[in-house]
């Protein structure tokens, strides 16, 4: 609970507290004495001594004896405080208009007196409930502390991620206009457009936590046919997106690594690059089907894992218990099927 509004709280339960009393003594038809409102107030005053002093000094540092003991010396001191105030712990029965003589002598106070009892009781729990209190807080303190640091660190964790991806799509990309450029290819203005189309989009877009779910599916179909370009045979290329696609939203950049991988990877030894991505939204429910060929490409160490691991660290980031992540190679070719429950 926010710190500012803890005052008022507990303004609010003395309030109720004190008039809850008041209520039940009027409706009870007994006079109202000045007395009861002074020991309502030593029983706050008890009760923040605990709450502010004796269970942060000792029971947060956990010092338990020596909070034990102050507790014992907090009783022992309520006890003679109230003793003061009515001494030998005889009730005042005179303006109440009753007699002692219609008191049994157990119940009149005295040092065995129920009255003494009582006046240790309501100490007592006073300090339980200034612990409870007290402690309770220090929890919810403590639980949202420990969020705002998981918060920062996954935070900080996805700006790192994405700096790592952000070149690596960009070495891949200026490879592609290389290729058309090397082959003196009328594409290669287009091409250059395109990309600055697509570092457009990861400038000013990209960098937002969601991202419009329609905005992400076009900037990955303009990626596709950057690479089309490039593929002389690009027929076996393909993308297919379906369903409605209305005000949903998404976290940038979760498909391009396997995108990338795959038109890495997915050209055989004849030059044939076989890729088929398939994207189906259904709700708030997106699955995300990325199918390539295992081509003659050798896989060197550290050469290309970099954007899938990535990937993997912000799935788990982004979408903890709300992605669905499948990778296999089955028929020499290389499947990734990834399901989403979008925001």
């Amino acid at each position: 609970m926010n710190k500012k509004y803890n005052p008022l709280i507990h303004l609010l339960f003395w309030i109720l507290l004190i008039g809850g009393v008041t209520s039940y003594i009027l409706i009870d038809g007994k006079p109202i004495r000045t007395l009861l409102y002074i020991r309502i107030l030593i029983g706050v005053l008890f009760f923040y001594i605990n709450y502010s002093v004796l269970v942060p000094m000792f029971l947060f540092k956990k010092k338990k004896v020596r909070y034990f003991i102050s507790v014992v010396l907090l009783l022992i001191a309520s006890f003679y405080a109230f003793s003061m105030l009515q001494p030998d712990g005889i009730p005042d029965f005179k303006n109440a208009g009753i007699s002692l003589d219609t008191i049994p002598r157990n119940h009149r106070g005295g040092p065995e007196g129920r009255p003494r009892f009582i006046i240790v009781l309501f100490t007592l729990v006073s300090i339980v409930l200034g612990s409870i209190t007290r402690l309770y807080q220090k929890l919810v303190e403590d639980e949202n502390l420990r969020k705002q640091i998981e918060s920062q660190k996954n935070k900080t964790e996805l700006e790192s991620l994405k700096n790592q991806l952000n070149p690596h799509f960009l070495f891949n990309s200026l490879n592609s206009i290389y290729s058309l450029s090397v082959k003196k290819s009328d594409d290669t203005p287009e091409a250059i457009i395109m990309l600055s189309e697509l570092m457009r989009y990861m400038l000013y877009k990209a960098n937002n936590a969601h991202v419009l779910l329609k905005d992400e599916l076009e900037y990955i179909e303009n990626y596709i046919r950057l690479h089309r370009l490039r593929i002389v045979n690009n027929e076996q290329v393909k993308i297919s997106i379906r369903g409605d696609i209305t005000s949903q939203r998404i976290s940038p950049l979760l498909f391009i690594s396997y995108i990338e991988n795959a038109f890495k990877y997915g050209t055989d030894f004849s030059g044939n690059t076989e890729v088929t991505i398939g994207i189906i939204v259904t709700k708030n429910e997106l699955q995300f089907n990325c199918i390539n060929l295992i081509g003659s490409r050798v896989k060197k160490d550290g050469d290309s894992g970099i954007g899938m691991k990535n990937t993997l660290e912000r799935l788990k980031l982004l979408y903890p218990n709300k992605h669905r992540l499948e990778l296999k190679e089955e028929n020499n070719k290389f499947m990734v099927k990834l399901t989403l429950q979008l925001d």
